[in-house]
């Protein structure tokens, strides 16, 4: 736990870290909390904007998820389209079944308070879900979800700058440099690229 009145880096959550932990809080009931994750990783998106998500966002009317939704980022004020992936599409279905939500209108990230969770409880329960589901990562926090959506991206893509340049676009970064950082290429990972030539 960092001290009071210090600032700490988040780290990268590895996409078969989050998919674990998906599936282990699933597995222990935390409906929201597995949904939270699945959202939050395969989004992309800043915490704030992922706790403003209401289910009318993501289902049709019949009840079936939608392709696409739009979203106006509380941070820049930038307007973004996010696509749901099918694989995603069909876990919130799943999910909106087992919670049976009343209202398409209410939030979806509601606590046993019956609340909207707050960014604070939610990076304590990442560091107790890190601590009881023994997941590498360090500094574990909600920022660490939304790097590693950028960096599993990366490592799927052609890891080229204009692979960059997309992800710089999605995280509405000013450089290539910042989502570099962001995503957590050292300078390590790049000397490490030049000893993959061989003769």
């Amino acid at each position: 736990m960092s001290k009071k009145y210090t600032h700490s880096t988040a780290d990268v959550l590895t996409w078969n870290e989050g998919l674990l932990l998906i599936e282990k809080l699933k597995k222990d009931g935390k409906d929201v909390l597995s949904l939270f994750v699945a959202v939050s990783l395969f989004f992309g998106t800043r915490v704030s904007d992922t706790l403003s998500i209401r289910w009318n966002m993501l289902m049709e009317e019949d009840l079936s998820v939608k392709k696409s939704f739009d979203i106006t980022e509380k941070k820049t004020k930038k307007y973004r389209r996010i696509t749901i992936n099918e694989d995603l599409a069909k876990y919130i279905k799943s999910t909106f079944e087992k919670i049976q939500p009343d209202n398409l209108d209410n939030f979806i990230f509601i606590s046993q308070k019956k609340s909207v969770y707050s960014i604070q409880r939610l990076n304590v329960l990442l560091k107790e879900f890190r601590d009881k589901y023994n997941l590498s990562v360090k500094n574990m926090s909600c920022h660490s979800l939304r790097k590693g959506f950028g960096a599993e991206l990366y490592k799927r893509g052609d890891k080229s700058e204009n692979m960059l340049i997309q992800l710089s676009m999605i995280f509405n970064h000013s450089s290539t440099a910042i989502t570099r950082r962001y995503i957590g290429i050292t300078d390590q990972h790049i000397a490490e690229t030049y000893e993959l030539l061989t003769f």
